[in-house]
């Protein structure tokens, strides 16, 4: 209420400081002004000139000099505004001094937000991720209209091939990496790149088109990180989980100690029982100590278990349910997954592109039927 307040007394005195001079009325020429002194002079020389105080063709030329000074001092002097005009510029000020407000609270309550709550921080980072995404789009938009026309340009299909993954446009990263292999020649990095993208694509599966191209990378450089962690992510998907550990295990010995992915490799080693995870809290530390391998294998059981509940509650979810699958097959769980294949295929019949999406990501993970 208070700050409400304060914005009305602000408004009175911004209105009142433009109004004011409108209440003001120019001032009227006194008997002390220049044309008053003037026009007494004219007719002192008049009075002199009938007295015989002074000859004609003296008053004459002192007529004329005054005359001149009374004609420049009238054009400097102020004229008295008429009261009819002063009137409507008075009534003028007072509708203004009680309108606007008016106008702008009844503008403001339909339009605006009157109660409207300050926005969390949170919410304000959002708003502007939101408008940097955005950005971004429009970036990449530019780049690819440049693309088309210089397709060859293999710097450009470099830099466009990560921001189109990093969009979620997985399918034209693809298109894009291999561009930029066509255009800027082999690498391990770039082969890699590829791959990664055809699994993001594949919903997270190393498929085997994949598996090609990250055996491409391994061959152009043994030790490139990508190369090796998605062999072992291979080898898991495939039920040979001690194979992946082990190539998780050696990529962690030559791993530097500030290297970006050491935690998402230990965590996969954790996972398939090969080791603890480090980059975890403490407290999660401390409490799977004593965990054994079953203990484990049921931690991840009961994440797919409330995985399959949570589905079976909100069946639309196209994503969640391949999700749900391929934990299954990864699992060796061969029967459960295409039992969670059927019942999704029934939970998104009723939606074409759904069920087309849905067909697509089992497809790449060996389930057509």
């Amino acid at each position: 209420m208070t700050l409400w307040f304060v914005f009305a007394l602000m408004t009175v005195a911004a209105i009142f400081a433009v109004l004011l001079p409108l209440g003001r009325s120019a001032r009227a020429p006194n008997q002390g002004s220049e044309v008053a002194v003037y026009k007494d002079q004219l007719a002192e020389i008049e009075r002199d000139l009938g007295a015989g105080l002074i000859a004609a063709p003296e008053a004459e030329a002192a007529r004329v000099e005054i005359s001149r000074r009374l004609l420049a001092a009238a054009g400097s002097e102020p004229v008295l505004e008429p009261k009819s005009s002063l009137k409507w510029r008075r009534a003028a000020a007072v509708l203004a001094l009680i309108g606007l407000p008016l106008v702008a609270i009844g503008v403001y309550m339909p339009l605006g937000s009157p109660r409207l709550q300050d926005f969390p921080l949170a919410q304000r980072e959002s708003g502007a991720g939101s408008g940097m995404a955005r950005s971004l789009e429009t970036l990449v938009v530019q780049v690819e209209q440049h693309l088309e026309k210089n397709p060859t340009d293999g710097r450009g299909w470099n830099v466009l091939a990560p921001v189109l993954e990093r969009l979620g446009r997985f399918d034209d990263a693809v298109r894009a990496y291999r561009n930029s292999l066509t255009y800027n020649g082999e690498s391990a990095e770039r082969r890699a790149n590829l791959g990664e993208a055809i699994a993001a694509a594949a919903s997270g599966v190393v498929t085997a088109e994949a598996k090609a191209e990250f055996e491409r990378a391994h061959a152009l450089d043994a030790d490139d990180p990508k190369a090796n962690y998605f062999l072992g992510l291979a080898a898991e998907q495939d039920g040979r989980k001690d194979e992946a550990a082990n190539m998780w295990r050696a990529l962690l010995a030559k791993a530097p100690a500030d290297a970006p992915w050491r935690p998402l490799v230990q965590s996969s080693l954790a996972r398939v029982g090969g080791g603890t995870m480090p980059a975890l809290s403490d407290e999660t530390i401390a409490a799977s100590k004593d965990m054994t391998e079953g203990d484990r294998n049921a931690m991840v059981r009961g994440m797919v278990e409330r995985l399959a509940t949570r589905l079976k509650q909100n069946g639309d979810d196209v994503d969640g349910w391949l999700r749900l699958v391929r934990a299954y097959l990864v699992m060796g769980d061969r029967d459960k997954a295409v039992g969670a294949s059927a019942d999704a295929r029934q939970a998104v019949a009723g939606n074409a592109e759904r069920l087309r999406q849905l067909n697509e990501g089992l497809r790449t993970l060996g389930l057509d039927g």
